[in-house]
């Protein structure tokens, strides 16, 4: 698997030294799951930026003793692609979860900062500057030995109800935020209001990496043998999805097949959706084969509900539609307006046939229009631009 994704160039840019300090996912972990995220993307690219010097990578605190069983069961780390300026950095502690009290975060994000001193002091770092992507961390580390501090907020975690039980130390963590003035980079206007930064800020949405994309390869047998229009959905099944939308389209559209790939989540969430004929729920694929099965679908959809995560995500999914140049009908929350013209849009909550209909008239975008979105929208830019944030004086 190639994993060094080439930055634009900045030659007249003195390069930095940087800490990049990953939220809950370990590097490992980002290559299981096929470098999908924008955390994994920019982990991937930063060792080959000619604006970066020196890269110490960060995993979050991992338990020591569920570390240990893994290991004694033979579970296998993914490969870092170290060097003498770069290296990765992976703390233990006793504990699996972050604590949820002010004192103990305060001390458990102390002893990490000390030792992400430790280890970026070893591979040579001089005041480098630091990019995290964990709101704690970003809000609770100290980092008074090093340069600029950029949380880099590539979701709302505030609003994630699988964090419920840390929205208060997020919270705090935030305003640390603002009285430190430490500079924010938000993939949507709304997670940025919610952070409400005092220093540099930008909003920089989600992008597509542009080689999975430009030449996605035929769609999976099993994808392609079903009875057209073909209706997409792909990510993660669980409460965001609005499952009456959903199942009236199915039962408007008997013909059509309407598919939903990616991991279950929540069962009964989507137990109205598993009597209907046209509706099949598939588990998720690689990277290679999404693309594929993306570009073979008649149109996409977002049928999501309108929460206040729903209304902060930047979905990656609508970029990666696009990418594909296939048509998209989905619910016009904040980050999907004004994207391409080639969404149609349906009010959240109401009926998302019409949009459908849309879409499918659209029809797949001409090829040149396809690739302009690819350029246009990849992360390559999309980090050039987290990094004049990070990396200005």
């Amino acid at each position: 698997m190639a994993i060094a994704v080439a930055l634009e160039s900045e030659p007249r840019v003195e390069p930095r030294d940087v800490v990049f300090a990953l939220s809950f996912t370990t590097w490992s972990g980002a290559v299981g799951r096929g470098l999908c995220m924008p955390e994994d993307r920019l982990a991937a690219a930063l060792p080959s930026s000619e604006r970066v010097r020196r890269l110490l990578v960060c995993d979050p605190y991992r338990s020591l003793p569920v570390k240990t069983a893994r290991t004694l069961l033979g579970s296998r780390e993914a490969p870092f692609p170290t060097s003498e300026t770069v290296g990765l950095h992976q703390p233990l502690r006793l504990r699996r979860f972050d604590p949820t009290s002010v004192r103990a975060i305060e001390r458990s994000f102390a002893a990490y900062d000390r030792s992400v001193r430790q280890a970026a002091e070893a591979l040579g770092l001089e005041r480098p500057a630091i990019i995290t992507t964990h709101p704690l961390l970003a809000g609770f580390g100290r980092f008074e030995w090093a340069g600029a501090v950029t949380y880099y907020a590539w979701d709302d975690w505030a609003a994630s109800q699988p964090h419920r039980r840390w929205w208060p130390s997020y919270g705090e963590g935030f305003a640390r935020i603002r009285s430190s003035g430490h500079r924010v980079v938000a993939v949507s206007e709304a997670v940025l209001r919610r952070v409400a930064p005092t220093g540099p800020q930008a909003v920089v949405p989600n992008g597509v990496e542009a080689s999975e994309w430009l030449r996605p390869r035929p769609a999976p047998p099993w994808f392609a043998e079903l009875s057209r229009p073909r209706l997409l959905y792909t990510g993660a099944l669980d409460g965001r999805l609005d499952v009456a939308q959903v199942a009236r389209v199915a039962d408007a559209r008997p013909e059509a097949s309407v598919s939903l790939v990616g991991p279950v989540q929540d069962e009964s969430h989507l137990a109205p959706l598993l009597g209907l004929p046209n509706v099949r729920l598939f588990p998720p694929v690689d990277r290679c084969e999404l693309a594929g099965l993306v570009a073979a679908a008649d149109a996409c959809l977002i049928p999501h509900v309108r929460t206040a995560m729903t209304e902060a995500m930047s979905p990656l999914k609508l970029y990666e539609y696009l990418a594909a140049g296939r048509p998209v009908a989905a619910v016009d929350l904040p980050p999907i307006l004004g994207v391409s013209p080639r969404v149609a849009l349906a009010p959240a909550g109401g009926d998302l046939l019409p949009a459908v209909e849309r879409a499918l008239d659209l029809g797949p975008a001409a090829e040149g229009e396809r690739r302009r979105f690819i350029a246009e929208n990849a992360w390559e830019r999309r980090f050039k631009r987290i990094l004049d944030v990070a990396l200005a004086p």
